[in-house]
C-alpha cells in the first residue's frame, strides 16, 4: 500500500509561536509537568493506526483518538494539547500517534501545534506507517533501497532494538507469507540519511544486495523523537502482534496503564470417556447425532495409561500444565464392562497432581432442551402447547454434584467453583436453541458454581448466567471424533470440500466459512502439511493477542496417533523461536482467566465512564478511581508502590492490578526515569516527562476493550 505524504517544513520559532509558548529549550518545565497517562491516536482510518489502537485497547491503555476522515472533528490545537491545572503546566497525552509524519495539507496548523507539543513537553510521536525519504531520516529507496512486498521476509531486531524497546524479543520478526496469490505485507527499505540521528530498531535484507534497510527505527530531530514505522500492516498479522508491545514501550516510555501477557492454556475435554470415531465410509460418526439413528458401528478412542505417560513427559518438557475436564461415568461404565477393571482410570488417579482437573458433569448429557435426533440436524422437543422441553433443574444438579462428588472421592485437585458442561449444553445455541436453559442458572446456584465455560465461536462474550460467569474457550479444528491423523483428513475433506470433489457442500451453502478447501487434502500428507500449520497459526495468534482465553481440545487427540500434539508443539516451539526468556507463555487455570477478563471488563467501564485519573509528575505516577477499581499498570523495574516493589516481572517492565482504596495510588519510578531518555548510541537526549487520564470536551474517549494482568 503507497500513500502520498505531505511534509510541511517548520522552524523552530514556529513551532514555539504556534502553541504560544516562551522560546528556549524544550521548557524546563518538563521535568516538573503534569502528563496525563493518555495516548493521541490520529486517525486516517487506515489499518496502522488502527492496529495500534486495537494493541492500546487490548492492553488496557487509555487514548483518544481524532478521525481524520470526520467532518465534525476538534480542531488540535495548543488548547486541546496542553493547559494548566492547579498551576501546573499540564500535557494531556503521554505520546502522539500519527498515521504518517504529516497526515495534514501543507502549512497546517495543527501539525504546527503538534510539533510545538512534541518539542515542548518531550512527547514522542509514532509515525504508524509513512514513505522512506529524508523528512522521517532515512534515505529515498530508490537509492539503494527497496520498496514493495516483504511477504515471508525474516526481518531481525537490531541490537539498539534488543537493548530497547524490542529486548522481549530473541530477534527474529518473520513477516507472514499464508497465500501465494495474495500481497500481504508493503514495505520501504532503507538506510538513515546522511546527517541524520537515526537509529534501525527492526531491518530486513535488501535484495539483492547484502545490505539491511529499516523497518522500525527511531529519527531524532528539532528536540523531537519519531518512531518511524515503513512497513504496512494490521492488527491480526504476526508481525504486528510481535512488534506491537515494542511500540507501545516506546511511546509511553515504559510507564502507562493497563499491561498485557502472552497466555496459553489448553483444555482436554471427555477425559475417562470415550469419544465416538468418524466413519469414513458414511461421513458421519455413529454413535453420535449426526448419523442416522442405528447406523454404521460405534468404535470409541479412549486413552490408554502409555497416552497419560505421553502427556506428562509432554508438560514436563513443555512446562505447561494441561486442564483435563473429565466424565466420571466414563470410568464408572469401564468398570462394569471390564471386571471392575480400570487401568485408565487408575493410572490418572495415581498421578493426578500432574494436571489441574475441570468438572465435566458426570454423564456428559445434554443440559440445554431435550434433543430430538430423530432428523439430522436434531431439533428441540417441545410440549403439547409448543413450549420448549427443557433438561429439568434436578437432572443437571445431579450431573454437577455426582461428577464432583466422584472427583473428591479419587482425591483430584479439584476447584469445585469451574464447569465445563457437555458440548458447552445449557447455553444457547443457534439455530436450535436460541436461550439459554432457565434451569441452568438456578443449579448452577444449588451446586455453588462460579466459572462456567462456552464456546468462544458460538458465544464470545462474557456474561452471567445465574451466580457464574462465562469463560470463553477456543475451539481447536482437532476433531473429537478423530484418533488418527487419516481419520481427521478425511472428515476436514469432507467438511471443506465441494460436492463435486465428494464433500459435504458445507462451503457452497456457507460463503462466509474460511477454512474451505480448493481440493481435497492428501490423505497421507494433509494433516501435517495443511491442517497443522493451520490451525498452529490461528492459535499463536490468539497467544499474541493477550487473548488469556483458553483452547480446548479431547481426550481423543491425545490418543492413538496423538494428534494434538503436533499443534500443540507448533504452538510452543513458535513462542519459543521469538520471544526472550523474560517473555514466558502464562498458564492460568479457568477461573483464573475468568477473573482476568472480569477485571478487564470493569476496568474498561471505569475509564470510559471518566472515573480515572491518572498522570505523572517526574519519577511519580498518580492514580486514582473509584473505590475498588483495580487498576492495571505498567512500570520500568524497580518501580515501587508506598513502600514495596511494585508488580510481577514480564518483557523487560513490571505490570499487575491493584485495588484502589479510592484515594490515590502512588507510584514511584526508579530514579533513572527522571534523566534524560538514553539516546540509542548511549548519549544523553531530551526526555519527557509523562501521565493522566482526562478527555477533551467532543471526542470519544477509548479504553483497552481488554486491560491486560
Amino acid at each position: 500500500m503507497k500513500r502520498t505524504i505531505r511534509t510541511t517544513a517548520l522552524t523552530v520559532g514556529a513551532l514555539i509561536g504556534a502553541l504560544a509558548l516562551p522560546a528556549g529549550p524544550a521548557q524546563a518545565a518538563t521535568t516538573t509537568a503534569r502528563i496525563d497517562l493518555r495516548v493521541l491516536v490520529v486517525s486516517d482510518g487506515g489499518p496502522a493506526t488502527d492496529a495500534i489502537a486495537a494493541e492500546l485497547d487490548t492492553a488496557g491503555t487509555p487514548y483518544t483518538e481524532v478521525d481524520l476522515t470526520r467532518a465534525d472533528r476538534p480542531t488540535i490545537d495548543a488548547a486541546f494539547l496542553a493547559d494548566t491545572v492547579d498551576g501546573r503546566p499540564r500535557a494531556k497525552y503521554q505520546a502522539v500517534v500519527l498515521p504518517n509524519d504529516n497526515p495534514f495539507a501543507a502549512g497546517s496548523a495543527e501539525m504546527s501545534a503538534l510539533a510545538a507539543y512534541e518539542q515542548t513537553y518531550a512527547i514522542p510521536q509514532v509515525d504508524a506507517y509513512t514513505y522512506a525519504r529524508p523528512q522521517v531520516g532515512l534515505q529515498v529507496p530508490t537509492f539503494g533501497g527497496y520498496s514493495g512486498s516483504v511477504d515471508g521476509v525474516r526481518a531481525q531486531v537490531t541490537a539498539a532494538g534488543r537493548a530497547g524497546p524490542f529486548g522481549y524479543l530473541d530477534g527474529a520478526v518473520p513477516f507472514e507469507d499464508n497465500s501465494p496469490t495474495v500481497g500481504e505485507s508493503y514495505a520501504y527499505l532503507s538506510a538513515p540519511a546522511a546527517g541524520a540521528d537515526f537509529t534501525p530498531y527492526v531491518q530486513a535484507p535488501v535484495p539483492g544486495t547484502t545490505k539491511s534497510g529499516s523497518l522500525v527505527g527511531e529519527y531524532r530531530h528539532d528536540g523531537r523523537r519519531e518512531l518511524v514505522v515503513t512497513f504496512v500492516y494490521n492488527q491480526y498479522q504476526q508481525q504486528f502482534r510481535l512488534l506491537a508491545r515494542g511500540i507501545v514501550e516506546w511511546m509511553t516510555g515504559g510507564v502507562h496503564l493497563g499491561a498485557s501477557r502472552n497466555y496459553f492454556a489448553v483444555h482436554v475435554d471427555d477425559v475417562f470417556a470415550a469419544d465416538d470415531r468418524w466413519d469414513t465410509e458414511l461421513n458421519c460418526t455413529p454413535g453420535d447425532v449426526d448419523c442416522p439413528d442405528g447406523e454404521g458401528t460405534p468404535d470409541p478412542i479412549r486413552m490408554t495409561p502409555a497416552d497419560v505417560d505421553q502427556a506428562i513427559a509432554w508438560q514436563n518438557s513443555r512446562r505447561l500444565t494441561l486442564d483435563l475436564a473429565y466424565n466420571a461415568a466414563g470410568s464408572v461404565d469401564q468398570r462394569e464392562d471390564n471386571n471392575g477393571v480400570d487401568r485408565l482410570a487408575d493410572k490418572l488417579i495415581a498421578d493426578r497432581g500432574q494436571f489441574r482437573w475441570i468438572n465435566h458433569t458426570y454423564t456428559h448429557a445434554y443440559l440445554g432442551c431435550e434433543q430430538n435426533v430423530t432428523v439430522v440436524p436434531w431439533t428441540c422437543a417441545t410440549n403439547v402447547d409448543g413450549s420448549t422441553k427443557w433438561v429439568s433443574l434436578a437432572t443437571i444438579d445431579y450431573e454437577i454434584a455426582t461428577n464432583r462428588a466422584w472427583g473428591q472421592v479419587a482425591g483430584l485437585p479439584l476447584e469445585t467453583d469451574e464447569l465445563v458442561t457437555g458440548e458447552h449444553s445449557g447455553l444457547k445455541i443457534l439455530p436450535q436453541q436460541p436461550q439459554d436453559n432457565p434451569n441452568l442458572g438456578p443449579s448452577l446456584t444449588v451446586e455453588g458454581v462460579k466459572w462456567l465455560a462456552s464456546d468462544n465461536s458460538r458465544d464470545p462474550e462474557q456474561r452471567r448466567i445465574g451466580p457464574a460467569t462465562t469463560v470463553s474457550r477456543y475451539p481447536m479444528n482437532v476433531f473429537y471424533n478423530a484418533g488418527r491423523a487419516a481419520e481427521q483428513v478425511d472428515e476436514y475433506n469432507w467438511l471443506y470440500t465441494s460436492r463435486a470433489q465428494g464433500g459435504s457442500g458445507i462451503c457452497e451453502d456457507n460463503p462466509a466459512t474460511t477454512t474451505c478447501l480448493p481440493a481435497p487434502l492428501d490423505p497421507a500428507t494433509g494433516y501435517t502439511d495443511h491442517i497443522v500449520p493451520l490451525e498452529t497459526r490461528i492459535a499463536l495468534g490468539h497467544v499474541l493477542s493477550n487473548d488469556p482465553k483458553p483452547h480446548f481440545i479431547h481426550q481423543s487427540n491425545l490418543a492413538e496417533d496423538r494428534i494434538a500434539y503436533p499443534v500443540l508443539n507448533g504452538v510452543l516451539d513458535g513462542y519459543d523461536a521469538l520471544f526472550a526468556d523474560n517473555t514466558p507463555v502464562v498458564n492460568l487455570r479457568m477461573k483464573a482467566i475468568g477473573a482476568e477478563l472480569q477485571r478487564r471488563a470493569a476496568w474498561k467501564s471505569a475509564v470510559q465512564a471518566g472515573r480515572v485519573t491518572a498522570y505523572r509528575v517526574g519519577t511519580t505516577v498518580t492514580v486514582q478511581g473509584p473505590a475498588g477499581t483495580v487498576v492495571p499498570a505498567t512500570l520500568p523495574t524497580g518501580s515501587t508502590l508506598g513502600n514495596a516493589a511494585y508488580g510481577t516481572a514480564y518483557a523487560g517492565a513490571v505490570s499487575g492490578w491493584t485495588a484502589s482504596p479510592g484515594t490515590p495510588l502512588t507510584f514511584t519510578l526508579p530514579s533513572a526515569a527522571t534523566a534524560p531518555a538514553a539516546h540509542p548510541d548511549g548519549t544523553a537526549a531530551t526526555t519527557a516527562p509523562a501521565p493522566r487520564t482526562e478527555v477533551p470536551a467532543g471526542v470519544t474517549q477509548r479504553v483497552s476493550t481488554t486491560p491486560g494482568s
